[in-house]
């Protein structure tokens, strides 16, 4: 029976391009779906011939996915992520909710969030996910709704901003910056700029064009930006909430007052969205209208 067909492009088409995206080679893919080599090439041509585009690049022994394959590749992994999804039957019944974020949650309200759903909505389980990805796994399927901070530009995707939270810089516990109060963007600007281009918001446009720092340094995750805080290798700027739930014993936080507020956000697929959503946002929306608390 076919997987969901269309014009002889099927699920198993999808599933081949997403484990050759992931393994980074034809062979390990095949392995893992248990293929031969020449079919699963041949499955990935026939999807590539379907699109019209090159999804991979296959001039490194090491293959890569090209700007269209990058593209592709979230919505790829959705629809897959919604059929599986679709297709299991523990889910019909009170299917969990799953909250994705990519760092510090919902800050000072993320235990009051999660002690008043678990009281009032009892059947419906809140899940609370760390998903290194800019939309926390939403776009990807991974979750049914995400709390995220920044702007949001991904499409198919609804957003109700929550609050907004002070940015703050995080600098060597042993370093002069972190004698002082409080910091400035001029403060930073000569320091290298530890960037996590993964999840993270802050880009060298935070700065004015005149005072753009001249190095950086990318990281994936969180945790590898506070270890590279903590080792001196440079500075880095975040979110308030940052600051209350990851301490570190080698990094010290201090308020930029002169940097924009950033917004906090809740969000989720428009089009399909789990069924107690709107509760989630109704909670959520509540929450911040009143001082954190411990329920």
């Amino acid at each position: 029976m076919s997987q969901g067909s269309r014009s002889g492009i099927e699920l198993r088409h999808l599933r081949a391009f997403l484990a050759i995206a992931e393994e980074g080679n034809v062979t390990r893919a095949a392995a893992r779906l248990h293929l031969t080599q020449p079919a699963m090439s041949r499955t990935l041509a026939a999807l590539e011939k379907h699109l019209g585009v090159r999804l991979v690049d296959r001039s490194t022994h090491h293959l890569a996915l090209t700007a269209e394959g990058r593209a592709f590749h979230d919505r790829a992994a959705a629809a897959v992520a919604a059929f599986d999804a679709a297709l299991d039957p523990g889910r019909l019944r009170h299917r969990p909710l799953r909250l994705g974020h990519a760092w510090s949650a919902f800050g000072p309200y993320t235990t009051p969030l999660l002690r008043r759903w678990q009281r009032e909505h009892p059947d419906t389980p809140l899940e609370l996910l760390r998903i290194d990805d800019r939309t926390a796994g939403l776009v990807r399927g991974e979750v049914d709704a995400a709390l995220l901070r920044g702007p949001v530009d991904a499409p198919g995707l609804a957003t109700e901003e929550l609050a907004t939270e002070n940015r703050v810089a995080a600098v060597a516990t042993d370093s002069a910056l972190a004698s002082r109060t409080s910091l400035t963007l001029a403060d930073l600007a000569s320091e290298t700029i530890v960037l996590n281009t993964v999840s993270g918001t802050t880009t060298p446009s935070l700065w004015p064009a005149h005072l753009r720092p001249a190095t950086t340094l990318t990281v994936g995750n969180t945790d590898d930006w506070l270890t590279a805080i903590a080792a001196g290798r440079g500075v880095g700027v975040s979110s308030a909430s940052t600051a209350a739930m990851h301490p570190h014993p080698g990094v010290t936080y201090r308020l930029l007052p002169d940097a924009p507020r950033i917004p906090v956000l809740l969000a989720w697929r428009d089009t399909s969205p789990h069924p107690a959503t709107r509760l989630l946002v109704e909670l959520a929306r509540e929450i911040t209208e009143r001082p954190p608390a411990g329920t």
